[in-house]
């Protein structure tokens, strides 16, 4: 399978569903397809925290993982991080997530 489905439910609640390439970001097929709340302004570098999501689905929470690392440092300046935060840039798209649903949270 070369591309997947995925669906960003935006901070307006409008949800966009998107044929994705595997093998690219979560951040690059939302920053492509003007997502909004993913700016992702420093280009995928995981070091603005601007294309933050949350997996809210426990099987695509463990298929993705937890954040780790510098990851979990960015994340902790949002005062809001429920279970399944993640930086969209650090979530690359394989076969196992077809059908991934992520939520941008509020600003």
């Amino acid at each position: 399978m070369s591309s997947i489905t995925v669906t960003f439910i935006q901070m307006d609640g409008v949800h966009r569903t998107l044929d994705a390439p595997c093998g690219q970001t979560l951040m690059e097929i939302g920053r492509a397809c003007d997502v909004r709340g993913i700016l992702g302004e420093c280009g995928g570098a995981g070091s603005c925290g601007t294309c933050r999501v949350v997996v809210e689905d426990a099987a695509f929470r463990a298929l993705v993982g937890e954040a780790e690392g510098l990851e979990v440092d960015l994340l902790s300046f949002f005062d809001d991080n429920p279970p399944g935060t993640r930086l969209a840039c650090q979530i690359t798209l394989d076969p196992a997530l077809n059908h991934l649903t992520v939520r941008v949270p509020q600003e």
